[in-house]
């Protein structure tokens, strides 16, 4: 088994122990897309949402979601964040979420970025709903992250 595999030597699951790894500046950037109807695209950067401000809970959320990655999903370590930045801006199809998430620490942000976008992106779903079921999330990916013993790398 290779030293980062989330599998024991009997293949059962495992959190890795990261406790041997240098503490190093680290960061991670992910965005979520959500393809709206020209209805709801214009609803939303309006402002004229019936649930109110979707762009502040859109950031809130990203920003929440980021927080809470350790707790959603089973073998990512609690991690010491630093910093989360989250914005959503408009783009021709819609929306696009974009999650910058930082610490000082022995493993990546990577997950933490794409969960906040995910978050985000879940969120004006559930923001637009009402006008446009047929709101679309996707594509969802990491941008670039640095530091570690892997480095820089950038989509």
């Amino acid at each position: 088994m290779s030293e980062s595999s989330h599998l024991d030597e009997r293949g059962r699951a495992r959190m890795v122990d990261v406790s041997g790894k240098p503490e190093t500046e680290r960061s991670a950037t992910a965005e979520a897309f959500v393809v709206l109807s020209p209805e709801a695209k214009a609803a939303l950067f309006g402002g004229k949402l019936p649930k109110g401000d979707a762009l502040a809970a859109t950031r809130l959320a990203a920003i929440s979601g980021a927080k809470r990655t350790s707790d959603l999903i089973p073998l990512c370590h609690p991690i010491p964040i630093a910093a989360i930045e989250a914005d959503i801006e408009e783009v021709d199809a819609g929306a696009r979420i974009i999650v910058t998430v930082k610490t000082v620490g022995r493993t990546g942000v990577e997950m933490e970025a794409v969960t906040g976008a995910v978050l985000g992106a879940v969120t004006v779903y559930d923001m637009v709903k009402s006008i446009d079921r047929s709101a679309e999330i996707g594509p969802v990916r990491l941008l670039a992250k640095s530091g570690g013993r892997s480095g820089e790398w950038v989509r």
